[in-house]
């Protein structure tokens, strides 16, 4: 039986872990209480994600088959969300992972990019956005950043790792993952390259300034198990702005898949549980078009079987 895992504010403003299973959100701490298992919150799953995993996995079965047994424990009216996780690692992201997103950029910006990396044996490369300081989540308003005038949207599928992953092979790489969950990797573009900077010089570029501030990583609503996902490389993946559909496209664009993006990470250092990858993101981003965000626009990103997630900027 699917289920999906959420984090939810709770009475008195006090962050509590939830199960969705059948469109129905639970009180996931109320449901486990009596069963001396200790979950406070999301992250906690992530410590022993295969036990915890099968523990959820027999919950949502008893939930799909008695589910007026756990009604006490619905959430009801509408739940307001925080971001998944609470307590994350590291947040990798591709940079220039799909085929339609390389081409729409090398137009736009006048360069001569590789459309096939991966075939002329260039590795997979990410950057680093900064941790829980940048999550933002679902239904939030994000404030916008007050040193950008060029905000842009990526929507992305997100990986969460669920156990220490320390060299691992591309064939073994997808056993790592925990789940996959909704991503929006906001970027002030006009932030990358400092004016007034000689080209050659190594304080030329600010991918600190271009990828990390209050709120720069939208992330949610769900996190759905990787048993629930048939393959990460096979999803459709959206972004409409302000009810307008600017991405429209699917994971099996990937240039590097979800596999050798863990496996290559491994190589270099271990991928550790609460870690996430942002995988790329598609064409159809505002600077293809030198079309940008302002206060007021709102963003959703839907990824086939992971759900819709929704931003605010103010």
């Amino acid at each position: 039986m699917k289920y999906q895992v959420f984090t939810y504010c709770g009475p008195g403003g006090l962050l509590r872990p939830g199960i969705r299973v059948l469109d129905t959100h639970y009180d996931l701490q109320g449901l486990v209480l009596h069963g001396n298992v200790s979950w406070s919150m999301v992250d906690d799953l992530l410590l022993d994600w295969g036990s915890a995993h099968e523990r959820l996995s027999a919950l949502a079965e008893a939930i799909a088959c008695d589910a007026d047994m756990f009604s006490d424990h619905v959430l009801d009216g509408a739940v307001r969300f925080s971001a998944p996780l609470t307590r994350c690692g590291v947040i990798y992201a591709a940079g220039a992972n799909y085929r339609d997103h390389v081409e729409a950029m090398a137009q736009a910006m006048g360069m001569t990019l590789v459309l096939d990396p991966k075939k002329e044996g260039v590795p997979p490369w990410h950057f680093i956005k900064s941790g829980q300081s940048v999550l933002s989540a679902h239904q939030e308003g994000v404030e916008f950043p007050a040193h950008s005038k060029m905000l842009d949207w990526e929507a992305e599928l997100a990986v969460v790792i669920g156990r220490r992953a320390s060299r691992v092979s591309v064939s073994e790489a997808l056993s790592y993952v925990a789940g996959y969950t909704c991503a929006n990797d906001l970027s002030a573009r006009d932030n990358l390259k400092r004016e007034g900077v000689d080209v050659s010089s190594p304080f030329r570029f600010d991918w600190i300034g271009h990828k990390c501030f209050r709120g720069a990583c939208p992330l949610g609503p769900y996190l759905t198990p990787a048993e629930f996902v048939t393959s990460p490389e096979d999803l459709s993946i959206k972004l409409w702005l302000n009810g307008e559909l600017k991405q429209n496209s699917s994971t099996s664009n990937h240039l590097y898949s979800v596999a050798d993006q863990i496996s290559y990470l491994s190589q270099r250092l271990d991928l550790l549980p609460g870690d996430v990858i942002l995988t790329g993101t598609p064409a159809g981003v505002g600077m293809e078009k030198g079309v940008f965000l302002k206060p007021g626009d709102v963003m959703r990103v839907q990824i086939e079987g992971l759900g819709e997630l929704e931003t605010t900027l103010v």
